[in-house]
């Protein structure tokens, strides 16, 4: 099945939701899959989360530069890691817990052909722990159906679902993760080809795309929305 792999501009952590959302709002009718490119450091946190809770925690380097995700799950710090998103057209079984078995599985058996020795979390509670502040972080513990590295967390992810598309937002933590993106990046790619019979062909977000993110990243630095809960 043919999927598309896209080159991602460079963006602030506003620039990142908000393309996302604009990818996700386009429904698309194949899969695809973009590697992010930060312009500086950020901090997401999921739909759900309560912002002054957040903010009580955060780290002190991040300045103004967090923003509410659309996707649910805990804080996720974005200094060094490898993020993600991938889109599918809302088909077949779409349990979260189903769903990310697929998803996690499929990039697991990828990360585990260059050589990384990791695993699926077997069990677990259902929602991220508590970290600073009181809100709850993505990788102080591994939930389950994370994936694993010696025990300690290096994949989350979250999902949400827009009209009759899926948007997952991951992210991969492992200290080289940026300094050999793009064997981290081929591994998560032959992992998703192979685990869900993808063909991946590079393009590029369309401009009508790209002008909607445009729009859509004012939501995402506005007070509206991050203190919106």
């Amino acid at each position: 099945m043919m999927a598309h792999l896209l080159d991602s501009p460079v963006l602030d952590v506003f620039g990142q939701m908000a393309l996302d959302e604009a990818l996700a709002r386009a429904c698309p009718e194949v899969v695809m899959l973009r590697f992010f490119r930060w312009r500086g450091r950020g901090v997401t946190f999921g739909y759900a989360q309560r912002a002054a809770d957040v903010e009580r925690g955060l780290p002190t380097d991040i300045g103004d530069a967090w923003t509410r995700r659309p996707t649910g799950g805990g804080v996720v710090v974005h200094r060094s890691d490898l993020t993600v998103s991938c889109l599918f057209p809302a088909q077949g079984e779409l349990r979260p817990g189903v769903f990310y078995e697929r998803l996690h599985t499929a990039i697991l058996n990828g990360l585990r052909g260059m050589g990384l020795d990791a695993n699926l979390c077997a069990s677990g509670v259902r929602s991220s722990p508590q970290g600073p502040g009181g809100a709850s972080h993505c990788f102080v513990q591994p939930v389950a159906l994370d994936v694993l590295a010696h025990g300690n967390k290096i994949l989350g992810g979250a999902i949400r679902r827009f009209g009759q598309t899926v948007l997952y937002q991951g992210s991969l933590q492992l200290p080289d993760c940026r300094r050999r993106a793009p064997d981290y990046e081929k591994a998560v790619c032959d992992g998703l080809a192979s685990g869900w019979d993808l063909d991946w062909r590079r393009g590029a977000p369309s401009a009508a795309v790209l002008a909607e993110a445009a729009a859509l990243e004012a939501t995402y630095r506005s007070r509206a929305w991050i203190y919106r809960r």
